[in-house]
């Protein structure tokens, strides 16, 4: 996955012009028409538009592209709330990634999509949308929004409850042998980790270091000592030369030279401006 991950990037960093931009706003303004439609209609409009393999292969191929404009819910509040959100998402990872490469990750989700729908013969972009907040997540972790416009909250745990919607989903469609249903997420998913493979992996391996550091031996020896040093001398570290603690200035720096013959500890001011005791 890293390899796709790569020649994307290329792809995008050799055609700086390709996509459209502001995608997100033509995806919102189409949804809105067909929202609208949809009430004067009877919801004709999004039966119409909707992925169907029986129509698409009975020549009703711009259900291929015009699935994407299907709304996502039929409650007004709902409707707007969803809406606004996934543009906003949306713009703000096309700003952080550019226009090409956010059409690339919008545009390989409805390929997935259709690949999927043509086999099982329905699709959605309904979890095409959801997958962008992990992505947004995954940039922005620490950004808190207000939710139900009161509670902050950071970014980074609503992205764990989007997470478990997804499981649950594919739980509950398993349990009522809804193969489709159960495969819809896992298609969005598969296209999310198609862009942040590498980012994940990198993260993983660096969580396994971490971990095999602070349970290593040698960290987990010179814990002990520090600790031992602390409670029968009141501080770990002190500088040979003005005699400072890292309990009297908890701020400072303290170094061990190299060049000294012995296990010498010095502070900033001195580390580099001592006498080498040999």
């Amino acid at each position: 996955m890293r390899a796709i991950e790569n020649r994307i990037y290329r792809f995008c960093r050799e055609h700086p012009r390709f996509g459209i931009p502001n995608l997100m706003n033509v995806i919102v303004v189409g949804t809105a028409i067909v929202y609208l439609l949809d009430m004067f209609s009877g919801y004709m409009a999004s039966n119409l538009i909707g992925f169907s393999s029986y129509a698409i292969f009975h020549g009703q191929i711009w259900r291929l592209l015009t699935f994407v404009f299907e709304p996502l819910s039929a409650r007004p509040l709902n409707f707007v709330l969803s809406l606004y959100f996934y543009w906003w998402i949306g713009s703000s990872l096309e700003r952080e990634w550019g226009t090409p490469y956010f059409n690339c990750f919008y545009l390989m989700g409805v390929v997935l999509n259709i690949i999927f729908g043509l086999v099982a013969g329905y699709a959605s972009a309904t979890y095409l949308n959801l997958s962008m907040f992990f992505a947004f997540a995954v940039l922005y972790p620490d950004m808190q929004v207000l939710l139900f416009f009161i509670i902050p909250i950071k970014i980074k745990w609503l992205a764990w409850v989007d997470a478990a919607l997804f499981g649950g989903s594919i739980l509950l469609n398993l349990l009522h042998l809804n193969i489709v249903g159960a495969l819809l997420p896992v298609v969005a998913i598969l296209n999310f980790f198609l862009f942040f493979w590498g980012t994940i992996s990198d993260a993983a391996n660096y969580r396994k270091q971490r971990f095999q550091h602070q349970h290593a031996k040698q960290t987990v020896d010179f814990k002990k000592a520090a600790k031992t040093a602390y409670q029968q001398k009141g501080y770990i570290h002190k500088c040979a030369v003005c005699g400072k603690t890292d309990t009297e200035f908890p701020d400072m720096e303290f170094r061990y030279c190299s060049k000294c013959s012995g296990y010498y500890c010095y502070c900033m001011e001195h580390i580099n401006n001592h006498e080498h005791i040999q």
